[in-house]
């Protein structure tokens, strides 16, 4: 059956895809991030430097992550999307499990590439779907909703990975977390719903309609300077957000001397709590504010990343560890605005065929400036400072990192200049 004849899928069919593919997101950060709770007791059983940690924790995973996403997006604007979201989940489970096999570095490198093969397929595919589920004025809000995933995840990975650690040794939180990845498979291939393409714009393709290639949707979108704009204020974004995420864990316990029980369960309602309100709250207010001006789908990400600058400098100062995870849920929250309305704006930006490769192509940049470069950055510097100031090193690492959320906020600020003009050249082309 070609998919401009699939059924209407109604309003429970599309409450209950994004409420799975939320859980899937979540197992996928759960296993993206677990190793940052990890990283002291690694450290000390493999013989790893910070910044080798850093290349375990965001670069071994981010490159291929980050570089497979796109040709897999083109396979997702082929095929079927829900096949691809499960068997990604099965894949990238099962090397988070045999992440706790690892006897040294390279072993542990090479399970974390597979993690980021197997999730590359997920997002792209997810942000396509859902875009074929709900109309432009309420996609932001829905892909806020999906990307609540990220600090679920966070929280549980945070709470699990140290709780477990702590009682029976990091090995065994891979596999606790690794294997119910593999069993929510399952769901998703025998419960979801494959939706079809343009659906929830009114619009009707057919699977003979020409396909672009990866590099005709990278020209589309590099001649948007909207998309320039918002994708280089989104990779520096994670650059900020990655390098903090993974790194605090471990701040905590050198700095204020914190079990990784206690560093996991208080990061985690820091990371979840706060960075699940700044996921909902970004994307409600710029549907709200974006729908009476274009210009603050994104001026509102601007905003939240200048308010967050002077409160992630003064999280990294303080003496008191309590009041450094009060200062640091502020930029947490704010910093998490971007995530629904950037990818939304995207999927606006891209006609029917290109949607999942130009999440890709987001994702891409996103990760690579944040996530490749992000963590291992932040174990470099403290590195380099860890001479002059000891355990502190750390500390004064993250403070300066809060501070490129300026160069970001710069870029949004531009990007909603010239989205409504970008915007309305996608229905003329």
């Amino acid at each position: 059956m070609s998919e401009a004849s699939q059924p209407f899928i109604n309003e429970n069919v599309r409450r209950y895809t994004l409420g799975v593919l939320v859980v899937v997101y979540t197992f996928n950060f759960i296993d993206r991030q677990i190793l940052s709770i990890l990283i002291e007791p690694i450290k000390q059983d493999l013989g790893v430097s910070d910044f080798g940690m850093g290349i375990l924790s965001g670069t071994a995973f981010a490159l291929f992550y980050a570089t497979l996403g796109m040709p897999l997006a083109l396979v997702a604007d082929r095929w079927n999307r829900r096949n691809l979201i499960g068997l990604s989940l099965f894949v990238w489970s099962g090397m988070t499990a045999l992440s706790g096999l690892a006897m040294n570095f390279w072993q542990l490198a090479v399970a974390r590439i597979g993690v980021g093969i197997g999730e590359a397929g997920c997002s792209p595919s997810a942000h396509s779907m859902l875009a074929d589920l709900y109309p432009a004025d309420k996609r932001a809000t829905a892909l806020g909703i999906y990307s609540l995933g990220i600090p679920i995840g966070i929280m549980f990975g945070m709470f699990a990975g140290g709780s477990i650690a702590d009682a029976f040794g990091w090995r065994m939180a891979f596999f606790v977390v690794g294997v119910p990845g593999l069993l929510l498979s399952l769901l998703v291939f025998l419960t979801v719903k494959e939706p079809s393409r343009g659906q929830a714009d009114g619009l009707q393709t057919l699977e003979s309609e020409k396909h672009p290639t990866i590099f005709e949707v990278i020209r589309y979108l590099i001649t948007r300077r909207s998309f320039c704009h918002l994708a280089t204020g989104a990779g520096l974004t994670a650059f900020v957000g990655y390098g903090a995420m993974t790194w605090a864990p471990t701040f905590f316990v050198r700095s204020y001397d914190m079990s990784l029980t206690e560093a996991g369960f208080w990061l985690g309602l820091v990371l979840g709590i706060p960075g699940g309100l700044g996921i909902v709250a970004g994307g409600w207010l710029s549907d709200r504010y974006g729908a009476k001006d274009t210009r603050w789908f994104l001026w509102v990400v601007a905003v939240a990343l200048f308010v967050a600058v002077p409160l992630s400098a003064a999280a990294f100062l303080v003496d008191s560890w309590w009041l450094s995870l009060v200062f640091l849920s502020f930029p947490i929250m704010l910093g998490n605005f971007y995530q629904g309305t950037t990818f939304a704006q995207v999927q606006g930006l891209a006609p029917v065929r290109m949607r999942a490769v130009a999440a890709a192509v987001l994702l891409f940049v996103l990760n690579f400036i944040g996530f490749v470069f992000g963590p291992p950055a932040v174990g470099f510097l403290a590195d380099v400072l860890a001479g002059s100031f000891n355990t502190d090193a750390l500390r004064y690492s993250l403070f300066t990192w809060g501070f490129v959320n300026l160069w970001a906020a710069f870029h949004y600020w531009r990007a909603g200049i010239h989205l409504e003009g970008d915007l309305a050249r996608v229905g003329g082309e």
